[in-house]
């Protein structure tokens, strides 16, 4: 799908009927257990957690969650978590840290919550604090663009060894509609910002910022769920096992290596 344009990629990236991180979770992994809460304020049900095996080996499984109807999405803030759901992420990431187990994370949102209790209970924090907390974490970590993946609220959950990308998702610093409203004050040249705005998964390979992007079915992931289930699970299989190869103690070094080499090749340059 290689004539689709950036605009048409951003489309099938907010599909409704795309597959979200419970339809990855209930495909390719077993003896799911989801755990809840931040343990200081609340359960936030737009990240969705827990342990569970993959190929018969333990994981922690953590995932950004939009919901499948309007009560879900309701539910889930339409993806965009709030400082309760990134501690929760990084408490099971401690966890899975103290039992030494990999862990992988399935990203699609719009973005954290931008509202001003989420502000007021500590938004700013809590994602820098997952960055921080993620960037010294001995354990392999995989994170799967599988939808959006917009802003601080993508990353907080994106600071990976291996950072794949479905083909359709896109991976940016804002939305193309706040793009162009910063840009132009025009939310409705959000498509002539989608061009400008190298969100692609084939423009994010080609400067360096994903390590592989991830085929999709004709039309997008959500016309053969099947399809785009067996696509990620063979993918992630070969990224743990690559990351295998790397001693604990050096686990961390290649993730910092590989986030400090970004923008070295020219790409941030506009070359």
């Amino acid at each position: 799908m290689s004539e689709l344009t950036p605009a048409q990629r951003v489309s099938i990236a907010r599909h409704e009927g795309r597959p979200g991180v419970a339809d990855y979770i209930a495909g390719l992994f077993t003896e799911f257990f989801e755990q809840r809460g931040d343990r200081q304020c609340r359960e936030d049900p737009s990240i969705l957690g827990g342990i569970a095996l993959f190929h018969g080996r333990p994981v922690t499984v953590i995932g950004t969650r939009k919901g499948k109807n309007l009560e879900e999405n309701l539910r889930c803030n339409f993806g965009m978590p709030g400082p309760e759901g990134y501690r929760k992420a990084l408490r099971l990431m401690q966890q899975a840290e103290k039992f030494e187990r990999p862990i992988l994370t399935f990203i699609d949102t719009p973005g954290a919550y931008p509202g001003l209790e989420a502000e007021a209970r500590g938004q700013g924090e809590a994602i820098a604090r997952n960055l921080f907390e993620m960037s010294r974490l001995t354990v392999p970590i995989v994170a799967v663009i599988i939808g959006e993946g917009n802003s601080g609220g993508a990353l907080a959950l994106g600071v990976a060894n291996t950072v794949l990308m479905l083909e359709n998702a896109v991976y940016s610093v804002l939305s193309p509609e706040g793009f162009a409203s910063i840009l132009w004050k025009d939310a409705a040249r959000s498509g002539e910002a989608c061009a400008l705005m190298k969100l692609t998964a084939q423009d994010l390979l080609a400067g360096g910022f994903i390590d592989a992007v991830i085929p999709e079915p004709e039309g997008g992931a959500h016309t053969d769920v099947p399809a785009a289930l067996a696509a990620v699970d063979k993918a992630l299989a070969a990224a743990l096992q690559g990351l295998q190869k790397i001693s604990d103690l050096s686990i961390a070094g290649h993730r910092y290596k590989k986030f400090r080499a970004m923008g070295g090749n020219g790409y941030a340059d506009g070359n």
